[in-house]
């Protein structure tokens, strides 16, 4: 028997929840300095508990080839990496048009 989706209803495998939480969601990125005039790159906005942000991190750690960190639903990442983290989140399926860059 297949496993049932507690939230849909559906099998699992065809089940849509995270889908539709990937579309519901706003993700900001921004572009900050801190100490010493040094840019950080800051992803907001992702609040999906079906998504690791430690696992989401390092992948874009090393597509950046930066260095990085999670806190409190935050991605920061070293050095201004605004147009690779779009790129990235696009491929992993939030849509274009709910990711705002600043």
């Amino acid at each position: 028997m297949a496993d049932i989706c507690s939230k849909c209803g559906l099998p699992k495998d065809i089940c849509v929840c995270s889908t539709i939480s990937k579309e519901q969601q706003k993700i900001k990125v921004h572009r900050e300095l801190r100490k010493w005039r040094r840019p950080v790159t800051v992803i907001e906005g992702i609040e999906d508990k079906n998504i690791d942000l430690e696992k989401l991190c390092q992948q874009m750690k090393a597509l950046c080839a930066c260095g990085g960190t999670t806190k409190s639903n935050q991605i920061i990442l070293q050095g201004d990496h605004r147009d690779k983290t779009k790129q990235l989140l696009v491929k992993l399926g939030f849509p274009k048009r709910n990711i705002e860059i600043s």
